[in-house]
C-alpha cells in the first residue's frame, strides 16, 4: 500500500494539494504524524481536515485538534491550513468550501497567465 500511495502522489502531475481527513474524535496518531511528515520530504502541499466533529464533545474535538496541531509544530515551523468539519451537521462546510474555490480560481488564474505568456 505504501509504495501504491508514494507513487501516486508523487507522480500526479496534477495534483495541486492534498486533503488529508483525520478523525477528530482520537487523540494524535504516530501513522498520521509520520505520514505528514513524509508528504514534507516529497514538497506535497497538503491541509488538514478533521473530521466526524459532532461525534464528540466539542472539548474533547478542540483538545485533539489542539494536541495534534502542536506535535505538528515538533518538525513543521509553519501549519498547513485546516479545517474542523463535521458531515452531518455541516460544521466547518461553508470555510471548506471558500478555500477550495479560492484554490480552483488561484488554479485558473495561473493557467490563464501561462497562456498569456506563451
Amino acid at each position: 500500500w505504501e509504495r501504491m500511495i508514494r507513487e501516486y502522489i508523487q507522480q500526479r502531475e496534477t495534483l495541486g494539494l492534498l486533503f488529508l481527513l483525520i478523525d477528530a474524535r482520537h487523540k494524535k496518531k504516530k501513522t498520521d504524524l509520520d505520514f505528514i511528515n513524509k508528504l514534507g520530504e516529497w514538497k506535497v502541499p497538503f491541509c488538514l481536515v478533521f473530521t466526524k466533529a459532532d461525534k464528540e464533545t466539542q472539548k474533547t474535538v478542540s483538545q485533539n485538534v489542539k494536541d495534534f496541531l502542536q506535535a505538528m509544530k515538533k518538525t513543521w515551523t509553519e501549519l498547513p491550513p485546516h479545517f474542523v468539519t463535521s458531515a452531518e451537521k455541516r460544521l466547518g462546510r461553508e470555510k471548506l468550501l471558500t478555500f477550495i474555490e479560492t484554490l480552483n480560481l488561484d488554479y485558473l488564474k495561473n493557467e490563464e497567465d501561462k497562456l498569456n505568456i506563451q
